[in-house]
């Protein structure tokens, strides 16, 4: 593509570097598309495996139980958990740089293992503890990497690009790659790393917990999976089932259970939707307000320096946001961003505690409404351990989760997909304060006193997982602990009458009753619909203030 080439000197500009002139669709949409229109797979003149035969031997061994049989835990961590992402080296820095950028982009990380340690368990180990046996398994889990929810910051970065092409725009040094740069993200939609988090995961849950299948053999029945009716939230289900029971058996060994997300009507995996007080900046959205107001003057360094290669038009704080969104996007999408070179390591941990703030106040223990959104999977939670059907007074949805057929009541293994800000609400919801532990979040900077981390607990492909366990040795035999990314959570100071231990452990009778009692003091009516103001600075424990 030809550009207008000329020099900053005669722009008017002090250095003689070389300028380049934006090409007029610069900032534009491209796509491709793939299947071309009117194609499809001929299974007739491709028959499948069935129709094929021939298949050889097939017989089974035994179910893998990896989470009680390996010496060791194979935890997900360094180059292989990005695997095949390529994220460059801060501005400044080479490629041998040991700062991993991916580490530090909020909700847009790709999940990490994290270390039991960091909340107080240096011994623990997601590994099933000496002595017991798994009995049940449930998993909360986020879709893996995605494009930019419909009008992000990205596609507006975009959009004022295009515009500025109209009457003359041009780029040089660092920003030279802009030149001829087109917005090449589509919206919502799983990315093709995106789909290999959940497919992999699938498998890992397998090669973990493959024995507590035995369960549905001797029931002679098949599980159900549940998700959400988004594009996204479907294929994170459908390629979670494929790594778990392989392709194409997915399609006959498990039931995939679509609940509709749409605004006003209930869903657990969703429950914004009908949370009125959700979006109201005073109230659900303070930490959207919160985060904002501190990017205002988290770039300023960096935006003078890009601010100097541009003519045409003015960086600001919010292009800021939307470049290193680009950077996170386009690497996930794309496998490389040159957007990430852009910024500075001080950039970087700015930017994640930008996600801090936001998610804390929305979702965490900041927020007035984040238990109240938790409400509807922790009485779901609960209903499968008390075998009762669980009473409307959330955002589940009472004509699936009052029938056997949609919301069995006795399966070894649960598998539910959702959105982070609901995995976050739910961690609010069961009051797992050691994940929150420290003073609320400073609206004005990054204290490092809370073990809050929007990487850690909200990246794509999260997933808070319930172990529940037989130990003998124990009194009662019945126990129960709680895992997040791998980091199992202590709950014995937020948890009446959980003792310290340093599994993790505690009576399942006890958490039941705790979270019961939590449960019941939620008031999901009032912190969801009351009229009230919160702000920023106080840790709500995800409830609403009364005055």
């Amino acid at each position: 593509m030809a550009h207008l080439v000329a020099f900053l000197s005669v722009l008017g500009l002090a250095s003689a570097a070389t300028t380049l002139s934006a090409a007029s669709n610069v900032g534009q949409s491209t796509v491709n598309n793939y299947p071309p229109a009117g194609t499809a797979a001929d299974s007739v003149l491709f028959p499948p495996e069935s129709v094929v035969g021939f298949a050889g031997p097939t017989p089974t061994g035994l179910e893998p139980a990896a989470a009680q049989t390996a010496p060791s835990y194979p935890y997900a961590s360094g180059d292989a958990n990005s695997f095949p992402l390529i994220a460059g080296a801060p501005h400044g820095e080479g490629v041998d740089s040991s700062f991993n950028i991916k580490n530090y982009w909020g909700n847009l990380s790709p999940w990490r293992s994290l270390a039991s340690a960091d909340y107080g368990l240096p011994d623990a180990s997601p590994l099933i503890p000496a002595g017991c046996n798994i009995v049940q398994m449930h998993l909360l889990y986020r879709h893996g990497a995605r494009y930019p929810t419909s009008g992000a910051a990205p596609a507006t970065f975009a959009q004022k690009l295009a515009n500025a092409t109209k009457t003359g725009l041009a780029f040089s040094g660092e920003l030279s790659f802009l030149a001829d740069w087109s917005y090449k993200l589509g919206a919502e939609l799983l990315t093709p790393f995106g789909r290999s988090q959940n497919f992999m995961l699938g498998v890992a849950y397998r090669q973990l917990y493959g024995e507590l299948l035995n369960n549905f053999t001797e029931t002679k029945t098949i599980p159900v999976f549940r998700t959400e009716s988004q594009d996204r939230m479907v294929k994170t289900a459908e390629n979670f089932a494929a790594g778990f029971f392989g392709v194409p058996e997915y399609m006959d060994q498990v039931n995939i259970e679509i609940l509709v997300e749409t605004p006003g009507l209930n869903n657990s995996g969703a429950p914004y939707e009908v949370c009125n007080n959700s979006n109201i900046a005073t109230r659900g959205s303070i930490g959207t307000t919160v985060a904002a107001k501190f990017a205002l003057d988290a770039f300023n360094a960096t935006l003078a320096r890009l601010n100097s290669q541009v003519v045409g038009l003015d960086f600001t704080p919010s292009d800021a946001i939307g470049m290193l969104q680009l950077c996170s996007y386009e690497t996930h999408a794309l496998g490389y961003s040159k957007f990430c070179n852009l910024f500075t390591q001080q950039d970087f941990l700015n930017y994640e505690y930008y996600y801090d703030l936001s998610f804390y106040y929305n979702n965490g223990p900041g927020s007035p409404v984040s238990a109240a959104q938790g409400k509807a999977y922790l009485q779901e939670y609960l209903a499968r351990f008390t075998h009762k059907y669980p009473s409307p007074f959330s955002a589940l949805n009472e004509t699936f989760d009052n029938s056997s057929t949609y919301f069995p009541l006795n399966q070894s293994i649960y598998a539910d997909a959702t959105h982070e800000v609901v995995v976050l609400d739910t961690l609010t919801a069961f009051n797992l304060t050691a994940l929150f532990d420290g003073p609320p979040l400073s609206p004005t900077g990054d204290q490092s006193r809370n073990t809050f981390g929007a990487s850690k607990l909200v990246p794509f492909a999260t997933h808070f997982t319930t172990q529940v366990l037989e130990c003998p040795a124990y009194q009662p035999t019945k126990q129960i602990r709680f895992i997040v990314n791998d980091a199992v959570v202590p709950i014995s100071k937020s948890y009446k009458d959980c003792p310290a231990d340093k599994d993790g452990l505690c009576s399942f009778d006890n958490v039941v009753s705790v979270l019961t009692d939590r449960m019941n003091e939620i008031d999901y009516d009032y912190d969801c619909f009351a009229n009230y103001t919160a702000s920023a600075g106080v840790d709500y424990n995800g409830r609403a203030p009364h005055s």
